[in-house]
């Protein structure tokens, strides 16, 4: 008798439980990201195990790495439970994530950076501006946009040269809501979203050309100012609560 699909899939999945756990990690973070697991909740792993149809070791090691990320909290009495944040823990992060950036960007400026990764640079803010050039941004550019402010910054990295410091960055990235594309969706929906998109087209521009002029404080300078977008951005988020276009925006506490 042939063996069942239940029967087929276990070899590959005991045979590949790395796969498993990321993916089950995949499953935890947009359960939270997206609400139905709320902030504060505890996380009951056999519900946990009954809803994703998964065994406890995956969502054990998932739950070990979401904490990691700060996404969840160890109970003292054993088990985890989805965290919430203040606007101040948030603007650390940004903050912290600006004052790394720009401490690699000024690196980079100082020890000079690879005639290749400049290049791909310019392209990638060449391709920015075809966007700005339209007089309003659809939904579909916006996203095209994320990926491309992305790129750039991990760029950035790369013209660094510093493993140690990107290293470090990762670590500062990992933390919820400090990445540069984080609320950037919050400001398609503002009537001053082109307006502040060209403001930080304009910064990039600025750092890109400091550190091809080995500019090393001006490029550090800039940059930390850019994270200041992100900043507004999360206010303006917490202000509108915008859960449904900046996932997670609901773990985020306002300030009383």
């Amino acid at each position: 008798m042939p063996p069942s699909i239940a029967e087929a899939r276990a070899p590959q999945a005991a045979s590949n439980p790395e796969s498993a756990q990321v993916r089950t990690q995949l499953q935890l973070r947009e359960l939270i990201l997206s609400g139905e697991l709320a902030g504060g909740a505890r996380i009951a792993e056999l519900a946990i195990v009954e809803r994703l149809g998964v065994s406890r070791t995956p969502i054990r090691a998932a739950l070990m790495r979401l904490e990691q990320e700060g996404l969840l909290e160890a109970l003292p009495n054993g088990g985890y439970a989805v965290r919430t944040f203040t606007e101040r823990d948030i603007a650390e992060s940004i903050e912290l994530r600006g004052t790394m950036e720009g401490l690699l960007v000024r690196l980079a400026a100082e020890r000079g950076a690879p005639a290749r990764v400049l290049a791909e640079g310019r392209l990638c803010l060449e391709e920015i501006d075809e966007f700005l050039r339209a007089s309003a941004l659809t939904e579909a550019a916006f996203s095209h946009y994320v990926a491309l402010n992305e790129r750039f910054h991990g760029l950035l990295r790369e013209m660094a040269g510093s493993d140690v410091i990107t290293h470090q960055l990762d670590r500062v990235m990992s933390l919820p809501f400090a990445s540069p594309s984080a609320f950037v969706v919050e400001q398609a929906q503002s009537p001053q979203a082109r307006d502040m998109l060209v403001v930080a087209q304009d910064q990039h521009w600025q750092v890109l050309e400091a550190i091809e002029q080995r500019e090393g404080a001006r490029a550090e300078s800039v940059m930390r100012e850019h994270s200041r977008i992100a900043q507004r951005n999360l206010h303006r988020a917490v202000r509108n609560h915008a859960g449904a276009r900046v996932p997670g925006v609901q773990l985020i506490r306002r300030r009383s």
